[in-house]
């Protein structure tokens, strides 16, 4: 595999508004297939790093669909979207040096606890079921207008999650990983039962 080759073809798998602002690189000392990086304020776009060593073991629909779900998920977790915990811990920076410059101890150290629970919560959420699944849906929509079918990269990616975790050496699938498995299952036509919303909200 042509490393060169390989980042301009995923690149062209991206939609404009993605290609324009993901960096994709390679990254030989990663564990993982493919990673990538917290989209902060002051960053353009997702960057994406892979482990070519790990990345060409896989099949290439399995590549593209990794690649449009690790995307996905980053466009879905940026911090500069609007969100009640962006809000507080927004709020607890500003009355953090607001205080700092009053010189107000308690308030200092009652805006440092709010803004510390305020990341907590978005790092929490970032990782949660429903914003995997929505990721991993939106990369299927994306696969669609790159000539997949929605059956086809539906089980793309669900082969491409276990793929992936065997090569980091990982047996045992994760709690979210399963939830994001059955969710693809159905969707691939491979199971009848769904999983409701509701669900996926509370995880």
């Amino acid at each position: 595999m042509n490393i060169n080759e390989e980042i301009a073809r995923l690149r062209d798998l991206l939609p404009a508004s993605w290609r324009m602002t993901t960096s994709i690189k390679s990254k030989p000392e990663q564990t993982e297939p493919i990673s990538s990086l917290q989209i902060l304020p002051w960053a353009k776009g997702a960057q994406i790093g892979i482990n070519f060593r790990l990345w060409r073991q896989l099949p290439e629909a399995e590549r593209d669909l990794l690649l449009l779900h690790e995307v996905s998920w980053r466009q879905q977790t940026k911090w500069l979207q609007l969100g009640a915990y962006q809000g507080i811990a927004a709020t607890a920076f500003v009355g953090g040096i607001v205080e700092a410059i009053q010189g107000d101890v308690t308030g200092m150290a009652i805006a440092i606890l709010l803004g510390t629970i305020g990341i907590n919560q978005i790092l929490r959420g970032n990782k949660s079921s429903q914003v995997q699944v929505q990721a991993d849906n939106e990369a299927i929509e994306v696969a669609q207008k790159r000539g997949y079918r929605e059956v086809e990269a539906a089980k793309a990616l669900l082969e491409a999650i276990p793929d992936a975790a065997r090569l980091m050496g990982r047996n045992t699938p994760e709690f979210t990983e399963l939830i994001r498995c059955q969710n693809l299952r159905a969707i691939a036509g491979l199971s009848k039962n769904t999983i409701p919303d509701a669900v996926i909200n509370d995880i």
